[in-house]
């Protein structure tokens, strides 16, 4: 039990890290410029990044699904249950 406990985590945190750079897309737009340095130095430049992140949208959908009653017989019942439309960056480079 411990081991398929384990095995859920760690194939969680690999999908979470998955879909967290598969859904970041970052192009640098200006160079670095260090300063230059004589007795009087000018200051130096960070570069500047755009960055284009996906979107998540959390929706509801109405689904049929069997549940219990009170004497544990099986009925359908349409309920309520959240879904996930996951749209990545466009590619513009």
């Amino acid at each position: 039990m411990k081991t398929a406990l384990t095995l859920a985590g760690v194939v969680a945190v690999a999908a979470i890290a998955a879909a967290g750079i598969y859904m970041v897309d970052i192009d640098q737009t200006q160079e670095t410029r260090l300063p230059d340095v004589d007795v009087s130095v000018d200051g130096g430049q960070m570069p500047a990044f755009d960055a284009e992140v996906g979107s998540v949208e959390l929706t509801q959908e109405e689904k049929t699904v069997e549940v219990p009653n009170v004497e544990v017989t099986m009925e359908e019942e349409t309920i309520t249950v959240p879904g996930l439309n996951i749209t990545p960056p466009s590619d513009d480079s």
